[in-house]
């Protein structure tokens, strides 16, 4: 029995990926992915460097996902299970940086500046 641990990020969120030989169960925080992600796009996104290199019925994903939104934690596992799956098998990450899974995405939320309401919003100007 083989496992192949990994890490993923986007944003805030940290995703450790655990892939296990196995029949295609997705575990996230011990909860269905129907369960956890509200959105079936999160869901796919979560899923999607599974179904491109056609492993999806061929391993288990146990993740353990914290911080951020459930927006961020999609995109977290996608990284996570991508590099896992290069783990496993060298011969995937040619599909997989084709696709795009292997690039972390760089965008953060920007502070918020002093004197002014947000990271861009200024509070309203008054003449008198």
């Amino acid at each position: 029995m083989s496992e192949f641990l990994a890490t993923g990020r986007r944003k805030e969120s940290i995703a450790r990926v655990r892939l296990v030989n196995g029949s295609g169960k997705i575990f996230v925080n011990g909860k269905n992915p129907d369960n956890y992600f509200n959105r079936p796009t999160q869901k796919i996104l979560a899923q999607e460097p599974l179904a491109v290199t056609n492993t999806i019925n061929k391993y288990d994903v146990h993740a353990n996902v914290t911080g951020g939104g459930l927006s961020g934690q999609a995109g977290a596992l996608s990284l996570g299970i991508a590099r896992a799956l290069i783990l496993s098998d060298q011969a995937l990450r040619d599909i997989l940086k084709e696709h795009g899974f292997l690039t972390r995405d760089p965008r953060m939320k920007e502070r918020k500046k002093y004197g002014q309401k947000g990271a861009r919003k200024r509070f309203q100007w008054t003449k008198r």
